[in-house]
């Protein structure tokens, strides 16, 4: 399969009647069942939390920083952010959709494979700057750092060979210059 192949897979392609998927950054106190209050907000609404990473801030390790993507209507999703910022232990909740951020996701894939199909595998990777972090006698586990657009492409190439496991970060971002996420 050719990289413009899998470039206008369904994997790679979004769907333009689909609602747009927002990049919404919140922080929080370090503190037990915020995440829950939070998702809360989000599931009364009906909205779908497509991905969530949580970590601790580095500089107060006090306050973590979630980072979440989901689809759905803007209005509510205004709504939800004015509930999510009223909770107790949120600092300040913030959709960076359209805004200058950069952003990135990581995946590892596990792959069972055989000695004749690794120099295929091992250049696809290559094409697509992904490292092989774990080289076993039947397997590889490949890791690859990108936009989640460069990650869906990546895998429809690898859906040849027999993926075995796959973990997806979700996405995080921040915001460029000196403007704090």
């Amino acid at each position: 399969m050719s990289a413009a192949s899998a470039a206008a897979s369904p994997i790679a392609a979004s769907n333009p009647h689909s609602a747009p998927v927002h990049t919404i950054s919140i922080l929080v106190r370090n503190k037990p069942g915020v995440l829950v209050r939070i998702a809360l907000v989000f599931a009364r609404r009906g909205y779908n939390i497509e991905s969530l990473v949580v970590s601790a801030d580095v500089t107060n390790g006090e306050f973590s920083r979630m980072t979440m993507t989901c689809s759905g209507d803007p209005e509510t999703l205004e709504q939800i952010i004015k509930q999510v910022t009223k909770l107790i232990d949120v600092v300040h909740a913030f959709d960076h959709t359209g805004q200058f951020v950069y952003e990135t996701e990581v995946a590892l894939v596990k792959i069972q494979c055989k000695l004749s199909d690794r120099t295929e595998i091992l250049q696809i990777a290559e094409l697509y700057s992904a490292k092989v972090v774990d080289y076993g006698v039947d397997s590889l586990i490949v890791r690859i750092v990108g936009a989640h657009e460069k990650i869906d492409v990546f895998l429809s190439l690898l859906r040849n060979y027999q993926i075995v496991e796959l973990v997806r970060s979700g996405k995080i971002l921040m915001t460029r210059g000196l403007e704090t996420t």
